[in-house]
């Protein structure tokens, strides 16, 4: 008897076509909103952890664009998108600054 994996978790969209042309068969259902959002936070985890893992900057290329994705869907859940987003980072950069010159805090003296 072949042991069937079981996945539980969100995919890609064309993932169960993929899946099928293949020529296998596969159980899917579509997430309620409450499910969605859970289920994208802990996508967002997942992928965060293979980005932080990745041995190749192509592999953390692709990571990156996994969590990029992942951010596209969760701020339209919040009902926005992502130029939104962009709008609030460039306002949190413009007042606070980036991570571009490297600084690294080591302590503040009362």
């Amino acid at each position: 008897m072949d042991c069937m994996p079981i996945y539980n978790k969100l995919v890609c969209d064309y993932i169960p076509t993929i899946i099928e042309e293949q020529g296998k068969k596969l159980t899917a259902r579509v997430l309620d909103e409450e499910e969605y959002q859970r289920e994208l936070r802990r996508k967002s985890r997942e992928e965060l952890g293979e980005y932080l893992e990745a041995a190749t900057d192509a592999d953390a290329m692709e990571e990156l664009a996994d969590l990029l994705e992942i951010i596209h869907a969760l701020s339209r859940i919040h009902g926005t998108d992502i130029s939104r987003i962009e709008e609030i980072r460039k306002k949190k950069a413009d007042e606070r600054g980036g991570f571009g010159k490297r600084v690294y805090l080591v302590n503040v003296e009362d």
